[in-house]
């Protein structure tokens, strides 16, 4: 038993350091290459924090537990959104009118309501699989215009800009960033931040979810319950390490675009990949609430970013609370994995 608990320990102190490294390493190489922060959020972040649930859902959809390859990726899309982004606004303002966000979000909403549309033709086979995956690789496309075409943008600014004044003010500011976010000054001390962070993240995850659980068994809590809360809460984890490094470190970009990018890549890639290599079978239950409750989370994030709101401490505490009213709801009803 006290090994449980300083898994569940260790694991989340990796979280939290991989998290910040993380952030700090994508923000380095997004400086240096002119690529817009949301961007990095979208993609490598966010590619990387969904490592626990790509993993997880594989394992339970290989051993016939479609239930839980389903309610993992369902659960830890509603985590993200009322808690990986309320949490951390309890902590620090996070904005969520980043350019390009609402875009983006509505990108996750459209996303939001094919997989819904999927799951009433139960099980969840190959040829919604490849589907799911090419819609992954036009979100990708579409990144890497949207980073192509910044990069352009700044190159102009920059050459249009010749004068010795705006040139400091630019060198100030970014020494200023350096010395207040300690952002990595070497490309490829950038690259490794990543790179540890990637790894850090899912390992991290892995800890937490195995002492969470088995802390949990020995209380009495019942399998179907953890299949939806912790494992579902704990896949989120990198998520919410991330986020609230971000936030602390004022990168409100990060923020946002690791969210929307993570319920991206859970729906494309996750269920996509999974279900190419085996038929994931959808519970009657989720169409019921769960994936209704993810589709709403989905439009309120779409809302936030289109008002270029700023979370604060009210909505922050809002948010997660409605995050623990969904938990009690879930357990009440019962009806897990």
């Amino acid at each position: 038993m006290l090994f449980d608990y300083i898994s569940l320990a260790g694991g989340l102190v990796v979280l939290i350091i991989a998290g910040d490294v993380l952030v700090r390493g994508s923000v380095g190489i997004a400086q240096r290459l002119g690529i817009p922060n949301l961007v990095i959020g979208l993609t490598i972040v966010a590619f990387g924090t969904s490592a626990p649930e790509l993993v997880i859902s594989l394992k339970a959809a290989l051993e016939n537990a479609g239930g839980i390859a389903i309610g993992n990726v369902v659960g830890s899309n509603i985590a993200n959104v009322l808690l990986v982004l309320g949490l951390p606004a309890l902590i620090a303002a996070t904005p969520c009118g980043e350019t390009g966000a609402t875009r983006n979000a509505i990108f996750m909403v459209a996303v939001t309501i094919v997989f819904i549309a999927l799951c009433f033709f139960s099980p969840i086979g190959f040829f919604a699989g490849v589907v799911l995956l090419v819609l992954l690789g036009g979100f990708l496309a579409a990144s890497t215009i949207t980073a192509r075409k910044h990069r352009k943008e700044q190159k102009k600014i920059a050459a249009a800009s010749a004068g010795a004044a705006v040139a400091d003010a630019e060198i100030e500011e970014e020494d200023e960033l350096d010395d207040v976010d300690d952002v990595p000054d070497s490309m490829w001390v950038a690259l490794i931040y990543i790179v540890l962070g990637l790894v850090g993240l899912p390992l991290g995850a892995h800890f937490t979810i195995t002492g969470a659980t088995s802390i949990a068994m020995a209380w009495g809590v019942s399998q179907a319950v953890i299949g939806l809360t912790i494992i579902a809460l704990g896949t989120s984890l990198p998520e919410l390490a991330t986020t609230v490094m971000a936030a602390i470190r004022q990168h409100g970009a990060v923020a946002i675009g690791n969210v929307i990018g993570s319920n991206i890549f859970n729906l494309l890639a996750i269920i996509g990949i999974t279900a190419v290599v085996v038929p994931i079978d959808v519970p009657a239950e989720v169409l019921k609430f769960d994936v209704w409750v993810m589709l709403a989370c989905a439009i309120l994030l779409t809302v936030l970013a289109a008002c270029r709101i700023c979370l604060g401490k009210i909505s922050g505490l809002v948010m997660t609370v409605a995050y623990g009213a969904y938990i009690a709801t879930v357990y009440m009803l019962g009806y897990a994995g």
